[in-house]
């Protein structure tokens, strides 16, 4: 029988797990994150479905200490998987398993290497993206390609919904490749790294809306952050904005125009740079709430102007 040890989290972890023990793979061991109290664990956990498997879990913080390189060591696996695992495997750790080590990635690699893949996708306006599984080398996202599934990006969906849309790849791309990977026929295509791209983790004040850019523009940041994320934001006046699903309108004024919050007979909307309508279907003034009755209310007529 073929033994795995995987290190999981996330919503992938959960899906790609699931993959491993469809196809009769021993997994003795699987390595997992604590949820961390300040992040919106908004995903489903690795470690419970494990446990309700009776599959040892452990949560330990650097997965490449000597104690539990030993007990990887002590499963004799011969593959180890990373499913959204987030810390990196040591050069000891991946020689652990003598058929290789892997990692599914939420990109189409060799574009979008490093964290947040699917976030910077939507955020950059891409219509494409999807999930790809490679070998593990000690430089992050870098290794040879054994398959790639890719789904669409629409012009609305959500981060959260194009992420759903990679889960349901990765399970699919595993489920295909798993048996050639058994049976030491899986391809392995070197990437071409010089035509990819590398991006770092996002940070809730990245954000930040500048409303002097293009309306397409401040649309993809919108869906890219939008919950269960942190969310887009900016200032008016004293107060904080925050715009939480938008969609792009028609123009509104010339392309040098003063970016401004207003409201018509369809609602609000925001004045981009390039005089372009941004249509805000859902958002907050202050953490509540903003409709247009709040808007008449407490701001008045508009327009106002934004930053």
């Amino acid at each position: 029988m073929t033994r795995a040890v995987v290190f999981a989290y996330h919503n992938v972890g959960v899906r790609c797990l699931a993959v491993l023990l469809a196809h009769g793979i021993e997994v003795p061991l699987v390595f997992s994150h604590e949820d961390d109290a300040r992040e919106n664990v908004w995903f489903a956990s690795v470690a419970q479905f494990a446990r309700e498997r009776d599959i040892e879990v452990s949560t330990a913080p650097d997965p490449n200490a000597p104690e539990q390189l030993a007990r990887v060591r002590a499963c004799a696996p011969d593959f180890l998987f990373s499913f959204y695992y987030r810390r990196m495997l040591g050069p000891a750790l991946l020689a652990a398993a003598p058929r290789g080590a892997l990692n599914m990635h939420g990109s189409l690699l060799p574009r979008y290497r490093g964290r947040a893949p699917v976030n910077w996708a939507v955020v950059r306006g891409e219509r494409e993206t999807g999930a790809t599984l490679h070998y593990m080398t000690d430089k992050p996202d870098a290794g040879p390609v054994v398959g790639r599934e890719r789904v669409p990006i629409l012009p609305d969906d959500s981060a959260r919904e194009v992420f759903d849309k990679v889960t349901v790849a990765a399970e699919l791309l595993l489920d295909r490749v798993l048996p050639e990977l058994v049976a030491g026929r899986a391809p392995r295509e070197p990437q071409a790294l010089a035509e990819g791209s590398y991006f770092g983790a996002r940070r809730p004040a990245d954000g930040r809306i500048d409303w002097r850019r293009p309306a397409a523009e401040i649309h993809n940041l919108v869906r890219g952050v939008a919950p269960p994320y942190p969310g887009a934001f900016s200032a008016l006046g004293a107060r904080t904005l925050m715009v939480l699903r938008s969609r792009l309108g028609a123009r509104v004024g010339p392309a040098n125009a003063a970016p401004a919050l207003a409201l018509d007979e369809r609602g609000l909307y925001a004045r981009c740079g390039d005089g372009v309508a941004l249509r805000l279907l859902e958002c907050r003034l202050d953490g509540a709430a903003l409709d247009p009755q709040r808007f008449r209310a407490e701001l008045g007529a508009g327009p106002l102007p934004l930053e």
